[in-house]
């Protein structure tokens, strides 16, 4: 039978700040966007932070309002990445099963490792021993024999614990949660379900699945499967990347767009992290979409399909201005713009140019985009950029591109 853990670093970024400095030990913190850049909410919390009623998401001035011995600290996005990676080194020394659900939790199968490390509970108490001597961070683990019990287990008891659930005891343990306990039971599932008297694992688990499909669709069967503890999903291998169906970069401005020139520059820096991913792929862009969000909160999306497939950054933002340009009425003034990339093909792809392409001028520019690739990756993203984006970008400069939000399961 298999052993699958999964390791979730407890208030990590919280966490990370007290390791750094000792003197927030002990003391109600929290990690907060900052409030200028209208990002003033909080990303995470101490555990005493928690007990004082501190909740995720919560803005700044309402977290205060809760705790008024609150330390806000701004976050610092290259040592959460740092940690993140420092962690998963750790869990390497067990197993090369290792699939990451966000920046802070991770799922190991270890059962290849138990002849050599002892039974998966050992692994786990080694793994968490070693996370507190070793980086001054706590990690809670389930233990059980899927991915989906693993995950529960590691949210019953923070922090720094190890819960297992097993084939004899998941009845005991996993149908008395409530139903919004499981992976990818949202609000909106909660409520269909609740409509129906449904409010635990275990209920719905004794639903019919005929029923369930007709309520929730597919995914109805497979929370079904889910609560039933017959989820047979593999952990990936922690090189394995997923296809790649679009790439795409974002970023809310810390102060609005005021006009073309501005939403111009914002398109142009992001265009830049596009064709670089690209590149890494090995893939070009056959279409182009800009989404734009004004401070209304209301978001809009365009698309341009291109004359021919590109990773060329320059190419890239050009297409997505245009889009801006023929369908953005300027009802508000923009907040946020992503630029991504759609319809993705293989870069060596072959393609049929028309007579008035010139071939001779899009193989400079590229030649151009391979030197300046090579000068970035060795001196930094800034070595070289337009001149252009020299000026105020009205971008965030925190690093915070560089979190890993939590995406779908393997299966």
């Amino acid at each position: 039978m298999s052993a699958i853990l999964h390791s979730d670093l407890n208030a990590f970024y919280a966490s990370v700040e007290m390791m750094l400095d000792p003197k927030l030990r002990g003391k109600a913190v929290a990690v907060c966007g900052s409030t200028e850049d209208r990002h003033g909410i909080v990303l995470a919390k101490s555990e005493l932070a928690k007990r004082a009623g501190v909740k995720t998401g919560m803005v700044n001035w309402e977290a205060q309002k809760r705790c008024k011995d609150l330390i806000i600290v701004p976050p610092q996005y290259e040592q959460y990445l740092k940690y993140s990676k420092l962690t998963q080194a750790i869990y390497q020394r067990y197993t090369d099963l290792i699939e990451p659900f966000g920046m802070d939790e991770c799922w190991l199968d270890v059962s290849g490792s138990k002849m050599i490390y002892g039974d998966a509970v050992t692994i786990a108490e080694n793994i968490r021993a070693a996370t507190r001597e070793e980086l001054g961070l706590t990690v809670s683990i389930g233990v059980s024999y899927n991915k989906i019990f693993a995950k529960l287990g590691s949210d019953m008891k923070k922090p720094d614990a190890i819960t297992e659930i097993t084939v004899d005891n998941y009845r005991q343990k996993v149908w008395p949660l409530p139903v919004s306990e499981m992976i990818y039971v949202g609000p909106a599932t909660t409520r269909k379900l609740a409509a129906y008297g449904v409010t635990t694992i275990g209920e719905l688990a004794e639903l019919d699945p005929t029923f369930l499909k007709r309520l929730l669709g597919v995914n109805g069967l497979a929370l079904w499967t889910f609560a039933n503890g017959a989820d047979q999903s593999r952990v990936m291998h922690k090189d394995f990347v997923s296809p790649v169906k679009s790439i795409g970069h974002g970023i809310t401005c810390v102060s609005d767009l005021l006009n073309e020139e501005e939403v111009w520059k914002v398109i142009l820096e992001l265009s830049q992290d596009v064709g670089h991913r690209l590149r890494i792929h090995g893939l070009s862009a056959r279409t182009v979409q800009v989404g734009v969000r004004g401070n209304n909160l209301f978001g809009s999306q365009f698309q341009c399909k291109l004359p021919y497939k590109t990773q060329l950054p320059s190419e890239i933002a050009a297409m997505a201005f245009k889009a801006f340009k023929e369908h953005y009425n300027w009802a508000t003034n923009v907040r946020a713009v992503t630029v991504r990339a759609i319809e993705l093909v293989p870069k060596n792809q072959p393609e049929q140019f028309t007579l008035f392409t010139d071939h001779s001028q899009r193989e400079k520019r590229e030649r151009l985009e391979d030197a300046i690739e090579e000068i970035r990756s060795r001196f930094g993203k800034k070595a070289i950029r337009n001149a252009i984006l020299m000026g105020d970008l009205k971008m965030p400069d925190d690093g915070r591109h560089t979190v890993k939000m939590p995406g779908l399961m393997y299966r």
